[in-house]
């Protein structure tokens, strides 16, 4: 059985990545900072809750003493989106999206050292994609998104560096597409379906031993650095 834990997985992409690989036959730990809210998204998925605030280096640890039966794969969903420009703010967001990848990862290497089949999955975004802000014939061109674009350009660099320095792992960003959940405490109803997006996440979490490393995906094909 692979057992896997998902950060920020109380609702949106996270929690439809807890379910599709809980269909797949993995056991999940969907993570979230608010007990209630976890445990009853971890409840209709048919996972396992575990609390964990990846800006909290107890809680992170704390979380990773509750998992049983080790764990082979880790998908870093958690993510902010903040729209004012200020220090604070910014650096909530990298916090969230950028350190909180190394707190979480850090904690869970041990783990997934003594796995047959290590995965690490980051969630990242064309809006942090320099190849997707510079093709005027993406959305991401036409976007302005300073501090959550900046944040998940730190995400993709951090992928290729820890597919580096680890080799023993296997690590890789996903885009999973412009999708109708709410980031930021703001509805948005105009994306593709979570089910959809959600499908790419869920692809790189089940690569075999011989998958790709080091790489940015999205839909079925790779997205640019």
């Amino acid at each position: 059985m692979t057992t896997t834990l998902i950060t920020g997985a109380n609702r949106g992409l996270g929690k439809e990545a807890a379910r599709q690989l809980v269909a797949a036959g993995h056991t999940v730990y969907l993570g979230a900072r608010d007990a209630a809210h976890g445990r009853a998204a971890a409840d209709e998925v048919g996972a396992r809750f575990v609390r964990l605030d990846v800006t909290d280096d107890a809680s992170v640890a704390a979380a990773f003493d509750q998992l049983e039966g080790g764990l082979d794969v880790l998908v870093n969903n958690a993510g902010i989106a903040l729209l004012a420009l200020n220090g604070p703010e910014a650096l909530a967001v990298f916090d969230t999206n950028a350190v909180g990848i190394v707190r979480v990862t850090e904690a869970a290497l041990p783990l997934l050292r003594k796995s047959a089949n290590p995965v690490v999955v980051n969630i990242s975004s064309a809006l942090g994609s320099f190849t997707a802000n510079h093709d005027p014939a993406r959305p991401a061109s036409q976007v302005s998104a300073i501090v959550y674009g900046a944040s998940k350009a730190a995400v993709s660099m951090l992928t290729v560096q820890y597919a580096r320095a680890v080799p023993e792992v296997k690590f890789n960003a996903v885009e999973p597409g412009y999708t109708a959940t709410k980031l930021g405490g703001i509805e948005n109803p105009h994306g593709r379906p979570v089910e959809v997006s959600a499908r790419t996440i869920v692809r790189m979490a089940v690569i075999g031993e011989d998958g790709p490393t080091g790489t940015f995906q999205e839909d079925d094909a790779e997205l640019g650095w």
